[in-house]
């Protein structure tokens, strides 16, 4: 029976669940109606998405940064969840809540809902190359590939004073390394998140990219964070939270040194970490 997957603020690893989540449902299967409700996302649903889709099978599901890609014939579904947007693989009778917004009804039985509360995703379609959209056009490195590397960073993090917690978090520089995993990889490689991006060293920034690829793939692997409720498509929440050394433990005793952890704000977001571990 299909469950269903469920996030709040997806991040890379959240989205990367959902993108494997759905694939195997999706993929190869012919979509016979799409259902929209409600097209006022952040941006509205395009009239025609139900012409490009409908009859159409989905040869790939590729994810790029926080976007989920679907690409047919005719072009390419782009996907974001936004702040609180999930993708849900239910049965055709299932019956739709006031926040389900976009169905992809499936041959056999099986529906992809989108649902999103807030409605700060989006549902849209280009019929051209999805990496020349304006919406991924200008996106940095994925943090998994070979061509973010240390010396990448450090070469474009010179002369900039902003702190490097909000540089790593910029998607013009890297791609996917949220609020949660930038806290986390930073106190991982022991680089203080208000120090500077100017200010770390080449072989800082390559410890920095070890911790970023260690944790965002530790995430993956234990089915991305679950704060409030994310469930992954066997509806177990992911396991990453119970690793988590700094984020969301301010006060708590730092995991290396039992130094008290501190909590700032950097970039309006909260951030976490150990003032003797992290320099």
């Amino acid at each position: 029976m299909p469950t269903n997957l469920v996030t709040d603020v997806p991040e890379l690893p959240e989205v990367e669940t959902t993108r494997r989540g759905i694939e195997p449902w999706l993929l190869e299967r012919r979509i016979d109606d799409v259902v929209v409700r409600d097209a006022r996302l952040r941006w509205p649903v395009p009239d025609h998405l139900a012409e490009r889709l409908a009859g159409t099978t989905l040869q790939s599901i590729d994810r790029r940064a926080k976007y989920i890609l679907g690409r047919n014939h005719r072009g390419c579904l782009i996907v974001h969840l936004g702040m609180s947007g999930s993708l849900r693989v239910l049965t055709r009778d299932e019956a739709p809540s006031c926040h389900d917004h976009v169905d992809l009804v499936l041959d056999g039985g099986v529906v992809i809902r989108y649902r999103d509360p807030r409605r700060f995703g989006c549902m849209l379609w280009t019929d051209d190359d999805p990496m020349t959209h304006r919406l991924l056009r200008d996106l940095g490195p994925e943090p998994l590939d070979k061509a973010f590397d240390g010396d990448y960073l450090y070469r474009s993090s010179r002369g900039r004073r902003a702190a490097v917690k909000a540089f790593i978090m910029d998607s013009r520089v890297v791609v996917g390394v949220g609020n949660i995993y930038a806290s986390e990889a930073l106190s991982m490689a022991g680089i203080h998140p208000l120090r500077a991006a100017g200010r770390v060293s080449r072989a800082r920034y390559e410890g920095l990219v070890r911790a970023i690829r260690d944790t965002l793939q530790r995430s993956i692997d234990l089915g991305g964070t679950t704060l409030r409720d994310f469930v992954n498509p066997r509806g177990e929440p992911g396991y990453f939270e119970q690793t988590l050394r700094v984020y969301g433990r301010a006060g708590k005793p730092c995991r290396d040194c039992a130094t008290p952890l501190r909590q700032v704000v950097v970039g309006q977001r909260s951030t976490f970490y150990c003032p003797a571990c992290q320099r």
